[in-house]
């Protein structure tokens, strides 16, 4: 399956809509336009398995370059759009592209990266863009039937960075006769029910994993997606409304933004057409949870997974009810949970999540990370904590690169985040390790405020007592800084590394 099998059954239908600016992509229109792209590729000399690399914001024009790269079996890595020169720099040597396609609205940054890439082709979106010709105008007058080798690309994507420099996720490459649809197409239809009556709301940014994959399967089934240019909570209440959303996908954050909205605007926008609402990305605490099941009824489900698609769990909104707070059973790989020496955990102890006969990946250039994340028996983690109960249902604890060892005391900071984020007062909150003489580290809280509230020393205390209430007092914070905003990644994931560099003295810390 693919988009031209519904071009030619249904070439008016929308494949996707920009839920900003209201521009329709038909599906005949994304048929052209990718053959198009696909044929300029063939031009450039490009075969198949040639990198290529898009910088772009969820411009109408993203998902007709990949599919141009998925038509030619070009390997495409999308590269987040709020990264500066020198580290989208990085990326696009470390993937070994021989183009980069970005956009007029990313100009400053692309304009810098002309020089240093005059050995690419280079190519732009939505306007004219010095040290780059145009995307539009180069494709014009290619022709828009398919090219007569087509064969199925695939994406190389990276690691959003949130502890380290971004990692290349290299997957098996086969290859294979165009149409031939992936695990996500038979995830994403049998366990989630998307199809080609399903409209699906895209809020999060379309270069990372999820998004991408989501969208690339939906348009193999023939569905509708509603591409937000960016997350808005009361917006995307509003376009679930107007455009009768079955199908979306959200992180905790999303949720978070959504319930703290004044109750008025909140329930204003009719919702009752969601069929299933999926989120990943990050832990969902239980209170949050808990109210958007209440508000949204039972079309919560959630899974764990990572870029690398080394394993896969799920839970939907009955189970879920019953083991709060898990991210599911595996359902294509075994779980192990290890201590720090490779030995297996009785059930309900913490350790290092390892998925068994899953996927396989490399990370791409870096064989000593790719040798870091596997066990001697074959097993592979993406580095986090977690633990299993009786039935087998996955918990988890927090990223092993999070954990703050205060007088050699163990202590995961997810579980004081899960605790501040539910005070009325809190609109985003990080908890780190700090230096502390004595103890090596101390906890500290770094809260956003809510719109309505103002950073004091009476906040402070209230927010201390608050989580001292609920939760064992060594795991609290020891003090709360406030900001203006947390570094936190679009998909949700908090740059714990950003915030912990100010803290311990590094000067050179920035987001990857």
């Amino acid at each position: 399956m693919h988009p031209g099998f519904h071009a030619a059954k249904n070439p008016e239908k929308p494949a996707y809509i920009m839920a900003a600016s209201g521009e329709v992509v038909t599906y005949a229109e994304l048929e052209a336009a990718s053959n198009r792209g696909a044929h300029l590729f063939r031009q450039l000399g490009f075969g198949p398995q040639t990198h290529i690399a898009l910088f772009m914001e969820n411009h109408p024009r993203f998902l007709e370059v990949c599919w141009a790269a998925q038509r030619a079996g070009l390997i495409y890595t999308a590269i987040s759009s709020r990264l500066s020169a020198p580290e989208a720099l990085y990326i696009v040597r470390d993937c070994g592209a021989r183009a980069l396609v970005t956009s007029r609205a990313m100009g400053d940054v692309a304009g810098e990266l002309a020089a240093p890439l005059a050995d690419l082709e280079r190519l732009n979106v939505g306007g004219r863009l010095a040290g780059y010709a145009s995307w539009e105008e180069a494709c014009e007058n290619q022709p828009d039937h398919p090219i007569p080798d087509q064969t199925e690309g695939s994406d190389m994507l990276y690691s959003s960075g949130t502890t380290g420099r971004p990692k290349g996720v290299v997957r098996p490459f086969v290859e294979k006769p165009f149409g031939t649809p992936d695990s996500i197409h038979a995830l994403a239809g049998g366990l989630y029910g998307l199809g080609p009556e399903s409209v699906y709301l895209s809020p999060a940014p379309l270069y990372h994993a999820a998004p991408l994959r989501f969208n690339m399967s939906l348009l193999r089934m023939g569905g509708t997606s509603i591409i937000m240019e960016s997350f808005d909570a009361l917006a995307a209440l509003q376009h679930i409304e107007s455009y009768a959303v079955t199908h979306g996908q959200f992180v905790p954050t999303m949720f978070v933004r959504m319930l703290k909205l004044p109750e008025a605007d909140r329930l204003r926008p009719d919702v009752s057409s969601l069929e299933c609402a999926i989120h990943a990305a990050a832990p969902c605490p239980i209170p949050v949870k808990e109210k958007m099941i209440d508000w949204w009824g039972p079309v919560l489900h959630e899974y764990y997974a990572g870029t690398e698609g080394n394993g896969f769990t799920a839970i939907d909104s009955e189970q879920w009810l019953a083991h709060k707070g898990s991210v599911g059973q595996p359902l294509n790989a075994t779980l192990h949970i290890l201590d720090d020496a490779g030995r297996e955990l009785p059930t309900g102890e913490a350790g290092v999540i390892y998925f068994g006969g899953g996927g396989d990946f490399e990370y791409h250039n870096d064989p000593e990370k790719t040798a870091e994340s596997r066990h001697a028996k074959g097993w592979s983690t993406l580095g986090d904590i977690g633990y299993q109960d009786e039935e087998g249902y996955l918990y988890l604890t927090d990223r092993k690169a999070h954990m703050i060892i205060s007088g050699g005391v163990n202590i995961y900071p997810q579980e004081a985040e899960n605790v501040l984020i539910n005070h009325p007062a809190v609109l985003d909150v990080a908890v780190i390790g700090v230096p502390n003489e004595d103890f090596g580290e101390e906890v500290k809280a770094v809260v956003q405020p809510a719109p309505d509230a103002s950073p004091s020393a009476e906040l402070e205390a209230e927010l201390l007592a608050y989580c001292r209430d609920q939760l064992a007092h060594y795991k609290c914070p020891r003090s709360v800084d406030f900001a203006d905003e947390l570094p936190r990644h679009p998909t949700g994931k908090l740059y714990k590394r950003l915030l912990k560099d100010r803290y311990w003295g590094k000067q050179d810390s920035r987001i990857v």
